[in-house]
């Protein structure tokens, strides 16, 4: 594991108080750190580690840790303050899938998590190498270690004999043990953030007298904005900046403060952070941008060594407006109104003009966080936030990179449950362009894949910092609608018809109404009106016409939300009428949403105060009022649907497959496209289903691989094959329809002849009987993982590009949205009449693609193409698959950036 930023081999993670530790291997440097670590240890803890309190005890385990490295034995110590805190190890004493664990942790370290932070690591070591079970000794009366298996999330069982125990931890990460080590990181990750988001204390570096300078704009808005608790500056060259008591040092302040603000030129950084770690000083946020890659390096060396938390470089600040504190330590031209939205984002600019909409529309901020260029603290780490805080309601994030989307997705997937998540997808590079590729690593845009991300957690994604704000309006001030039904009323037709038009578009539906609710809307509005949907009211409604109009619109049953398009009129202001207060009379009534469209307003987007004291939102294009409401019908529909699981498949040999993947790369160590046999080895593993096969590298082994075959009517088909052959059709290497030795014989011949240097043999396969082709694929994602994607096969793929993606592991909610969400799924459910494929087996497919792809980290790219489907089964026609030489990460386990 190692930290991309400084490149060593050491990782960084949060205990339970949300200090910061790092795990790393142990080193033969360490004997004599380890030695001290046991011998400064009680007498009874001493006892409860090796069943003696013998001070011999210490060397041998330090001699064991630190021996020249050994098949089947690990060990990680935890450090703090470069001294070692815990030790945790494992040995497989030549088992193959067993290890004896044990683990050690420093007396005053006790009840803060390091023992469990150090087994957690150890289990994903163990899990990657193949071990299977940790088996563990200790007394029954060592409470503390027995918790601490019991409450990993892991199935354990316990044996006594004796005064002894042996505890049996089976590592199977499964959903259980997840959640455990989440839940463990969100407590840490909180109490982390506390610094930052609610200090007793802050200090400006860098505030000084120049008008202009930011370190002075962010002292200004501390101290204009009424921060509640101690405030400094620090400046060597005077004794007070804007009233705020000024000192020469971080070290030289009367009280050390939990959150400095770091606003001097680049190359001060690093001192700065320095002086700030040694000061006690528990976060930073650094302004200052332009820092060189050495200087970048020294402020997160810092920043671990000391165990402070970071956000920026280059970054517009923090906010937290709690009455309690009002902490605004950022350089925006105003403070951020106090509300209830979360904002993350990575642009400055953006920050600001999100931080403006939502004051401007009244929804106002919990809190605010600029990460700049990210360094450490997270869009993870606020969802984390927001979901504990107790104010936030609302989350809006841009992010212009993930660091671990994985994690990301999971803690969005169960964040998105409580409160709206929404985005700014940013960086849509092929955006409106289909992609014409038929192999996978080239259909699966960047564009495809966050659009995975977003759609398997739930997040709500827009294309616009103004749609963002469209949205959050309506989630903000609305109940979400229970389906995409909705009623339209306008007192001018032209105007609904814009407004029906844009709901259509925006994939909305507008249902005729039943004959009751037709009569009841003509008992109530004027003569003339047009009862059909849209209802045409005619400019001669009157506002408790309107009101009557929209309050049985909301009762209707068969609709599910309701847009009032409205402009002004000659009529209404003669009679004295206020259509938009018909509007906003009585939403406490409507258990749907109801949203206004007023052509004639200023701004895009308005939240209206209603008579309930809630607020109604008026959007001045229909266009924006569709969008929303399309948007908060998604966030209905995926919250209705169950979470879903990642199937068990236990007729997989996991063990196998990375035999056949290690066996390859030894011999090809830059990795390439397996051959046939290979690759069929390998799906074999996960039990995916192949048309039968035969490889031939001459012409008479041809003809009897042919006859061995017996295709349909004794037709096969020829696929020359060669390293690196990506499009087969493409380059006219396949011969369909073959019968007898002489076509085959002349088959072989015209590839041998076209494909001379090249070729290193065909397969022959039986011709397969008629069915959907379908395309199948997986490609490996350095940041995001593998992307599983499905669509429609052949050599239609190429053309159509009709196809869907997720990121696997996929749970079964995600394989029946994969299988249902291209173009072609009416073809697979039976379309005019024709019996629909074999869904279940479909499904199999594609849950075993996942595990593969999940299993394997060094499985750069698979392409299934065609799969062919039929109401009798599911097989694979082609596959291809290519590897590349990569080690496994655990994208779940616990550690910071």
């Amino acid at each position: 594991m190692t930290d991309d930023l400084i490149g060593r081999p050491t990782v960084h993670a949060l205990l339970a108080d949300g200090t910061t530790v790092c795990i790393r291997p142990v080193r033969p440097s360490d004997h004599g750190q380890l030695q001290g670590f046991y011998e400064e240890m009680s007498a009874d803890n001493l006892r409860l580690r090796f069943f003696s309190a013998s001070r011999r005890s210490a060397a041998m385990a330090a001699d064991r840790a630190c021996a020249p490295t050994r098949p089947g034995y690990r060990a990680l110590l935890a450090e703090a303050d470069g001294r070692v805190i815990g030790l945790a190890e494992y040995d497989t004493a030549g088992e193959k899938d067993d290890a004896e664990v044990s683990i050690a942790v420093a007396d005053a370290l006790h009840h803060r998590g390091v023992g469990t932070l150090l087994v957690e690591h150890l289990v994903s070591a163990a899990h990657a190498e193949g071990i299977t079970t940790f088996t563990a000794d200790a007394l029954s009366e060592n409470h503390e270690v027995l918790r601490l298996f019991a409450d990993l999330g892991l199935r354990t069982s316990r044996r006594f004999e004796g005064p002894e125990v042996r505890c049996t931890v089976h590592l199977d990460q499964d959903d259980t043990y997840l959640s455990a080590v989440e839940a463990r990181g969100r407590a840490a990750d909180v109490a982390s953030l506390l610094p930052l988001l609610r200090p007793d204390a802050v200090a400006v570096v860098g505030a000084g007298r120049t008008p202009g300078s930011v370190g002075r704009a962010i002292l200004h808005h501390l101290h204009q904005g009424g921060f509640t608790r101690r405030l400094f500056a620090v400046n060597p060259r005077v004794t007070s900046v804007l009233g705020v008591p000024s000192h020469p040092s971080v070290a030289a302040l009367p009280k050390t403060p939990d959150l400095v603000i770091v606003a001097v030129p680049a190359g001060a950084v690093p001192a700065v952070a320095d002086e700030c770690g040694r000061a006690g000083v528990r976060a930073l946020v650094v302004v200052t941008a332009g820092l060189d890659h050495t200087q970048a390096r020294s402020l997160l060396d810092a920043c671990r060594a000391y165990g402070m938390r970071l956000v920026g470089p280059n970054c517009l600040g923090v906010a937290n407006t709690d009455p309690e504190l009002n902490l605004d330590a950022t350089f925006a031209a105003e403070h951020p109104r106090p509300g209830t939205a979360g904002v993350a984002v990575q642009s400055g600019g953006v920050g600001i003009a999100l931080l403006d909409g939502l004051s401007r529309l009244g929804i106002g901020v919990s809190s605010f966080v600029s990460l700049g260029d990210k360094f450490d603290v997270s869009g993870n780490d606020l969802l984390q936030w927001w979901e504990s805080d107790g104010r936030t309601d609302l989350a809006l994030l841009h992010l212009e990179s993930f660091g671990n989307p994985r994690a990301f997705s999971r803690t969005a997937r169960r964040v998105t449950r409580r409160i709206p998540v929404l985005t700014v997808d940013t960086g849509r590079t092929d955006a409106g362009r289909r992609a014409a590729a038929s192999h996978t690593a080239a259909a699966a845009t960047r564009t495809m894949t966050r659009g995975a991300l977003f759609t398997q957690a739930g997040i709500t994604a827009t294309r616009s910092v103004g749609e963002l704000l469209e949205t959050a309006a309506l989630l903000h001030s609305q109940p979400l609608p229970e389906g995409t039904r909705v009623a339209i009323v306008t007192n001018a037709g032209g105007a609904g018809v814009l407004a029906a038009d844009a709901c259509v578009e925006a994939g909305l539906a507008l249902p005729p109404f039943t004959p009751a609710m037709v009569e009841e809307l003509v008992g109530v509005l004027p003569d003339g009106a047009a009862i059909g949907n849209p209802v045409d009211a005619t400019a001669a409604v009157s506002e408790q016409q309107l009101t009557e109009c929209v309050d049985r619109l909301t009762r209707c049953t068969g609709i599910d939300a309701v847009v009032v398009a409205l402009v002004p009129t000659a009529v209404a202001v003669a009679t004295g009428d206020d259509l938009v207060r018909a509007v906003t009379a009585a939403p406490g009534r409507r258990a749907m949403p109801v949203l206004a469209v007023r052509l004639e307003q200023d701004r895009s987007i308005r939240l209206l105060p209603a008579a309930d004291g809630g607020t109604i939102p008026s959007y001045a294009e229909p266009q924006a009022a569709a969008r929303a409401l399309a948007r908060a019908a998604d966030r209905a529909a995926w919250l209705a649907r169950p979470a879903g699981v990642v199937p068990v498949l236990d007729d997989v040999e996991t063990v196998r497959a990375r035999t056949v993947v290690e066996e390859f790369l030894a011999l090809t160590p830059d990795g390439g496209w397996l051959d046939p046999r290979a690759c069929a080895d390998l799906l074999a593993c996960y039990c995916i289903p192949q048309i039968p096969w035969a490889w031939a590298e001459t012409e008479d082994e041809a003809v009897l691989a042919a006859e061995r075959l017996h295709g349909l009517d004794g037709r096969v088909v020829m696929k020359a094959q060669w390293p690196g052959l990506v499009h087969k059709s493409a380059q006219h290497a396949v011969h369909l329809d073959l019968r007898g030795d002489s076509q085959v014989r002349a088959a072989f011949r015209d590839l041998a002849t076209r494909f001379d240097g090249l070729m290193t043999g065909v397969v022959l396969q039986p011709l397969a009987a008629r069915g959907t082709e379908l395309f199948a694929g997986v490609v490996q994602d350095e940041v995001f993982g593998p992307l599983v994607l499905f669509g429609l096969g052949g050599t239609a793929t190429q053309v159509l590009a009709d196809h869907a993606a997720r990121l696997a592991p996929l749970t079964d909610r995600d394989v029946h949205e994969l299988i249902t969400s291209p173009r072609c799924a009416p073809l697979l459910l039976g379309a005019n009449g024709s019996a629909p494929v074999d869904l279940e087996e479909l499904e199999q497919l594609l849950q075993r693609l996942s595990r593969m792809a999940f299993d394997l980290p060094q499985l750069a790219e698979v392409d299934f193409n065609p799969v062919l489907a039929a109401p009798g089964g599911v097989t694979v026609l082609d596959a291809r698959v290519r590897l590349l030489p990569r080690r496994p990460q655990d994208p779940y386990l616990r550690r910071l950036r």
